[in-house]
């Protein structure tokens, strides 16, 4: 029996687990290769993304889902077992990421929209013949002189929607991702604008799922913290991000979505944990609120994997702690002290 989209979604922010992000682009993923001095290659990609699979108890106990790349969904690990099969077994639902990246968009000055809507359908049919339960659709907002534009926010809502409907048509859950980008060329943008963009994003996001008859019970949303720019002179206080977060999401998000699953957006790894645990601290909140982090889940994992073979076991022990930790800021338990005792 096929198994409903809203049992999905809530088996993908079970309480205290979260989604790992490991569908870098090979663009990406070469960066961070590179940070490390390894050379990115099919099979060091493989290796890598094996070594996380492979950590059983960090994949148990805290992750719910895997969001993968092209690549990586096809491949099969040194021992010949599909990677997909290694992440089901371990109770996580394998995800895809379809989008084909954000591309320049006409006449606004800088600003993107994200492409790939074309073929979709085909792709996602495809996807869930590969064992994919749900996907990800990535859209940047940029904050700026005179950005964000209607047009900017109004194109990339609609094509979040057309994907959300596409993969809801499939039994595919959508991971619906607007990103209000933390990273904006300007001092300027602090935590007051990102509270209105993000609020400006969401409600419009929201409006176009409802035209296009998306069931808000089978979506994960994936949506920034209300935070400062990286270079605004005043940073707010993680008590502060917390509670502007919270009161956006209030705001905008119907209590019908199962969960909201944060993108950490270029915060460090603690702050990324620390706000999340704060947020659920809040409580009273009508939707699930758990992490999809990438970079903040696994950047001391690379490191201490540096590519060798004799590292992995240490590598590991570095993901399941960042994973145990996130895994407590889901349930709003986590405790500074936590990550000096490891």
């Amino acid at each position: 029996m096929t198994e409903r989209l809203e049992d999905i979604a809530q088996r993908m922010v079970s309480p205290g687990k979260g989604i790992l992000a490991a569908d870098e682009s090979s663009g990406t993923i070469k960066k961070r290769f590179d940070s490390i001095g390894v050379e990115s290659t099919e099979e060091t990609r493989r290796d890598y993304r094996e070594m996380l699979f492979r950590a059983e108890q960090a994949m148990r106990d805290y992750i719910s889902g895997v969001i993968l790349f092209d690549e990586t969904i096809r491949q099969r690990a040194a021992d010949g077992t599909p990677l997909v099969e290694i992440i089901a077994a371990t109770g996580a639902v394998p995800g895809i990421k379809v989008d084909k990246g954000a591309k320049a968009l006409p006449f606004s000055d800088g600003e993107k929209v994200t492409e790939g809507l074309d073929g979709l359908r085909e792709r996602l049919q495809e996807y869930y013949g590969l064992g994919a339960r749900f996907a990800k659709w990535r859209a940047v907002i940029d904050i700026g002189p005179g950005r964000p534009s209607h047009n900017c926010i109004n194109a990339n809502a609609h094509a979040l929607a057309r994907y959300a409907a596409l993969c809801q048509e499939q039994n595919i859950v959508p991971i619906v991702e607007p990103e209000v980008l933390m990273d904006g060329p300007v001092a300027t943008h602090d935590i007051d604008t990102c509270e209105k963009v993000t609020t400006w994003t969401l409600k419009t996001v929201f409006q176009e799922l409802y035209y296009a008859g998306v069931r808000l019970e089978g979506i994960v949303l994936k949506p920034n913290m209300v935070i400062a720019g990286n270079k605004a002179e005043r940073q707010a206080s993680p008590q502060e991000v917390a509670e502007r977060t919270v009161k956006v999401l209030k705001d905008c998000v119907p209590a019908a979505v199962p969960g909201i699953a944060f993108l950490s957006g270029g915060q460090s790894d603690e702050l990324a944990t620390e706000h999340l645990s704060l947020i659920n601290q809040i409580g009273d909140l009508p939707w699930k609120v758990t992490f999809s982090y990438g970079r903040a889940l696994q950047a001391a994992a690379l490191k201490a994997w540096g590519g060798k073979r004799e590292n992995v076991a240490q590598a590991q022990a570095a993901f399941a702690h960042r994973a145990r930790m996130n895994g407590l800021a889901a349930s709003g338990k986590w405790q500074p002290q936590l990550e000096q005792a490891a």
